[in-house]
């Protein structure tokens, strides 16, 4: 059996090493270095003491290595360990709410711009991106301004609230997209049989979004699981706090406990790795299909 050589058109064979290759290869490997480092950095200090990791010159391997950061963090008999377990569910509270009601309003908004036609909707479904040009930063007094007057403040709603209109634009234009390349073909005959439009959504169109639906939810979460400018501002007492906004508690006036620090961030970032692991395929599977038309 002959082994098969690659050719160019006009029949010369064609080199195994291309030169676009090799550059995408060296691109990407710089990009994964660049994202990477810090990581391994953060996770190297985690298992240091506070001397070792002021030590001079540092050492990316700690010569002893402790799990004394994490478990003060995990264990709830201690003061720290407390307060970082308390932060840690009031971000699930607040993401997992934010997800729930995000995605849950974005679904049938951007199914109605896909498939309805009503006057206004292009003007409309611009505007909605439109907020996606300004930074978040601009909207926090008005925003504030707008919890205070209906008694928010230092409520968790008052994040859920902000978050939600912060993920929903995206999350309306990655559905639409999604909705966009389904066949009404599909809905049609179900509607021939007999179906209702709101029970052809259900049975027909929902199934077929799954992929779209989470990497909306996925966004929604990491973008409400991130956040710190608004919690800081909105939640004034510490039982309320997130845990971006605890983090904070690991900085004082003269020492920093940065082994603790990295700990802590470390385990927060522990459940948005698992969930985009867990659900990679859905969301490069909605990325892709979203961009496609039929």
């Amino acid at each position: 059996m002959s082994a098969s050589v690659s050719t160019r058109p006009g029949g010369r064979p064609r080199p195994w090493i291309q030169p676009h290759l090799v550059l995408a290869a060296l691109t990407i490997g710089l990009l994964l270095l660049f994202v990477l480092l810090p990581m391994a950095w953060m996770i190297s200090t985690s298992f240091k003491s506070q001397v070792a990791a002021m030590q001079q010159p540092p050492r990316w391997i700690p010569e002893v290595p402790t799990f004394e950061n994490y478990a003060k963090l995990l264990d709830p008999r201690g003061e720290g360990g407390r307060w970082f377990l308390r932060y840690l569910l009031n971000s699930f509270i607040v993401s997992t709410a934010t997800t729930v009601l995000g995605t849950a309003v974005a679904v049938p908004a951007a199914y109605a711009f896909s498939r309805f036609r009503f006057p206004g909707r292009r003007l409309l479904f611009m505007t909605i991106l439109v907020r996606n040009m300004f930074p978040a930063v601009v909207f926090l007094i008005p925003l504030f301004i707008l919890m205070r007057t209906f008694g928010l403040v230092d409520r968790h709603a008052s994040l859920i609230i902000t978050y939600m209109t912060f993920g929903l634009p995206l999350a309306i234009w990655l559905l639409k997209g999604y909705y966009d390349n389904i066949p009404t073909e599909l809905e049609e005959a179900a509607l021939v049989d007999g179906a209702t439009r709101f029970f052809a959504f259900v049975r027909v169109v929902m199934p077929l979004s799954v992929p779209g639906i989470v990497a909306a939810a996925i966004y929604v979460f990491i973008q409400a699981w991130n956040e710190y400018l608004y919690a800081l501002t909105f939640l004034n007492s510490d039982e309320l706090m997130t845990l971006p906004v605890g983090l904070q508690s690991y900085f004082s006036e003269f020492v920093t406990d940065w082994p603790g620090l990295m700990a802590s961030s470390f385990v927060m970032s522990i459940p948005v790795v698992v969930l985009f692991m867990v659900l990679q395929r859905y969301f490069v599977r909605a990325l892709t299909e979203g961009a496609l038309k039929t």
